[in-house]
């Protein structure tokens, strides 16, 4: 068949070897495209993670937050500490209350990052 083509002057007719590197490179593109968007997509995913399961570490400030216990959907408990004193505070979607001034600070044990992720694979 391909010697036929030889034979023929298709093989070495411009109009086809133009298509043939057309179609070629329109396929190259589309498939750097979509790998682009495919790890796009990764990153955008991993991050809403990291951002929902709180992973990542916050920043060293003045203000800690030690725990919080979410009470309903936008009604919560949060025991923050500050300068060493330790507060716990109820938060709704409307104000910030003081709820108590700790005499005796609260230990909280902190999780691993390994930990935390054996716990959302269990969910």
């Amino acid at each position: 068949m391909i010697n036929a083509l030889f034979v023929s002057g298709l093989a070495a007719s411009p109009t086809v070897v133009a298509t043939a590197e057309k179609g070629s490179a329109i396929s190259t593109m589309t498939n750097m495209l979509g790998g682009l968007v495919i790890v796009l997509a990764i990153i955008f995913v991993l991050a809403y993670i990291v951002k929902r399961l709180n992973l990542a570490p916050s920043s060293h400030s003045v203000l800690k937050t030690l725990a919080v216990m979410p009470l309903g959907q936008r009604e919560k408990i949060v025991l923050l500490e500050v300068d060493g004193q330790q507060y716990l505070l109820g938060v709704t979607a409307q104000q910030v209350s003081v709820i108590d001034k700790l005499q005796s600070p609260v230990s909280v044990e902190t999780e691993s990052f390994a930990e935390r992720l054996r716990q959302a694979k269990t969910k």
